[in-house]
């Protein structure tokens, strides 16, 4: 499936990891708000965990934007919650503050168009809107992680609905 800016985002109903339990999450529950949606590649591994740190140390700034951040892999939940059990000085994530996403069928990152023929998904992220219409769409090679203070510029800008210049920082004139 080739996903175009502006059509609706794939909804999905996939178990998750969220405040430490497992729960039930489906895209259409977060209608209304901002949606930042990443995949990461695997659970253990060593790129993904500064990528998934960040984003939950940075929580707060996604949520003052009325957003929500959703990391998704294809690891099944009882991976997700080990991963976030196990202390960071022993490579693991501590407390994660938004949902980690299990795609153990690997739907979700097949209909987001990011999964690879080896069965992981690329670094795929897709900043969605609260109509869930897809508003970004960025994917990359697994080495090289995804920067935060982007995300978080590229949100605002959107939510801004003006015309925005590059290196466009919130505070700054609009064309």
């Amino acid at each position: 499936m080739s996903l175009k800016i502006g059509q609706p985002a794939p909804d999905f109903q996939v178990d998750a990891v969220v405040n430490g339990e497992f729960k039930q999450v489906r895209l259409s529950d977060y209608k209304g708000k901002w949606v930042v949606l990443f995949f990461y590649p695997l659970d253990f591994t060593f790129v993904c965990p500064t990528e998934i740190t960040a984003f939950s140390e940075r929580i707060s700034e996604f949520e003052a934007e009325d957003a929500v951040i959703l990391g998704c892999s294809v690891d099944s939940k009882y991976s997700h919650k080990a991963w976030i059990e196990t202390d960071r000085s022993r490579g693991g994530l501590g407390p994660v503050k938004y949902p980690l996403l299990s795609d153990l069928t690997k739907k979700v990152s097949e209909a987001y168009g990011v999964l690879l023929d080896s069965g992981i998904a690329l670094r795929g992220l897709f900043i969605i809107d609260p109509e869930q219409k897809l508003r970004y769409i960025l994917v990359q090679d697994l080495p090289v992680g995804r920067n935060v203070d982007e995300t978080l510029r590229v949100l605002q800008a959107l939510k801004s609905g003006q015309l925005c210049p590059i290196n466009w920082k919130r505070g700054d004139k609009h064309l």
